[in-house]
Formats: C-alpha cells, sequence, structure tokens
C-alpha cells in the first residue's frame, strides 16, 4: 500500500554561544533538530514523513496550492507565522511574494489536514513571537490564541485528562499519561471537539475540527524538549498517539 505524505515543517533551531577561556574568547554555533523522536516513531509506519527544517522552511516552502497537493498533511510544529510570511524576497529585495499562510486555508480547502504543534514559535509564542492570532491560520484551527504570551511553564509536571476517551484520536492509548512540562494557553473553537485537556485549568491540549473537505488538529504541547519530558518519549503510547492524530487528520471528511 502506498505511503501517505506528511510534510513537518519547523522543529529545528540553530543556537550561538560565547566561550572565554582567560584572555581568549571564541564562538560557536550549533543546529538542532526536535524532530528526531518523531520522525524515529514515524518509520515503518503507513506515513512518509518529509522534515522542512525551519531555516529551510523560509525560502523553500511551497508558494502555489498545487505544490502541496502529494502531502496528506501538514505539521506546523515551533516555526512562527514570520517565517512562511516574510519570503526572503520580500525581505532582502522589496519584492511582492504569495501570502503562503493563505496557500496553506487553500490547501485544506481542498481536502488536506493541518496540526499545530505547540512551543516557543506556535501558536501565540513566546512574547507573542509566533504570531497567529488573527491570520489565515487561526482562523483554520480548533482554538483560539491569545493575544499574549501564552506559554504555561508547569516544571512541577501538568497532568492530562481525557475528555472524549471515544475519540478515535486517543483509541488504544494507556489510561494514564505522563505530565508534561508547558504547554501554550490557548481557547476551544466553537466548532472544534475537545479530546484531552491539560493542568490544573483543563486548558485544551488535543483538540480537532472538520473543515468541510478538510481537517485540523492541535496538540497544544512539544513534541520533544522541554516541554515534553522522557517520560513521554519511553511512553509506549507515543507512537500510538502520533499515528492516531495522522489516522484522523487524513481521512478525508
Amino acid at each position: 500500500m502506498e505511503k501517505k505524505k506528511i510534510l513537518l515543517v519547523g522543529e529545528s533551531w540553530i543556537s550561538s554561544a560565547s566561550h572565554a577561556k582567560g584572555f581568549d574568547q571564541f564562538f560557536t554555533t550549533t543546529a538542532h533538530s526536535g524532530a528526531v523522536n518523531f520522525l524515529n516513531a514515524m518509520r515503518d509506519t503507513p506515513y512518509d514523513v518529509t522534515h522542512m527544517p525551519s531555516e529551510v522552511a523560509q525560502s523553500q516552502f511551497p508558494a502555489a496550492v498545487e505544490d502541496l497537493t502529494e502531502y496528506a498533511a501538514i505539521i506546523l510544529s515551533d516555526i512562527g507565522a514570520n517565517t512562511l510570511l516574510i519570503h526572503p524576497d520580500t525581505w532582502l529585495h522589496s519584492k511582492a511574494f504569495p501570502n503562503r499562510l493563505k496557500v496553506i486555508v487553500e490547501y485544506v480547502k481542498n481536502g488536506g489536514g493541518i496540526m499545530m504543534v505547540g512551543g516557543y514559535l506556535s501558536f501565540q509564542g513566546v512574547n507573542g513571537q509566533a504570531r497567529y492570532r488573527n491570520t489565515p491560520i487561526e482562523r483554520l484551527l480548533p482554538v483560539a490564541c491569545l493575544p499574549y504570551d501564552d506559554r504555561q511553564e508547569t516544571p512541577e509536571g501538568s497532568p492530562v485528562s481525557v475528555v472524549d476517551a471515544a475519540h478515535p484520536v486517543v483509541a488504544g492509548l494507556p489510561g494514564t499519561w505522563p505530565p508534561l512540562l508547558g504547554y501554550n494557553e490557548v481557547t476551544l473553537h466553537p466548532d472544534a471537539t475537545l479530546v484531552a485537556t491539560v493542568g490544573e485549568d483543563s486548558h485544551p491540549l488535543i483538540a480537532v475540527r472538520d473543515l468541510g473537505r478538510g481537517r485540523s488538529l492541535v496538540w497544544t504541547s512539544d513534541m520533544s524538549v522541554h516541554w515534553m519530558p522522557d517520560d513521554y518519549l519511553a511512553w509506549p503510547g507515543y507512537r500510538t498517539l502520533w499515528l492516531n492524530c495522522l489516522d484522523w487528520l487524513t481521512t478525508r471528511t
């Protein structure tokens, strides 16, 4: 059986460090990927996942809906709206360029799936820098973004509660889920279905929404470090959770 193609966008960053050794100082840069565990979990599954890191997506994410049709679903994970809005042609050369957030909307209208995974540059994000509030992407999601920094940092751990145990996204998962170390706070869209909550205030963790021919889904915490601790990566439900999400997201309505 032919595998369904999934495009994972984001989950990468580059850090720079200054090293002082007595009189001398030097600088280093390091490339990081937060997608490794997810990609490993998707091996030998019905899905063929292509990872497009953030630094590549700024210039290479498709600007035409025709170039997205090969994918059954798109996952935006820890990548801010600016990276998809401000192409180098616009930033460096003041040239008009297609709004790729609107391209994603057309893709979903045509039957595609869109999933947003939480992080410092998801939803509204750290210091509000992810900037998805009042964008075409937010209008697709089963949740609404807050107008300010939406992070809930819970180093003591936030409990997860399944509120719709009959939903296929949580089918076959263990009854007890490990706690999460943080998440993006959002509010549920009136047309959405809430599947699971996180934290003492029961904020949305998993929510889904039918959009005509397309579908949207959110997981408001990380898919890896730092909000997702090692307990999650070793949890028997880790792989099943993502498979369930993709199964639901790519089932055409």
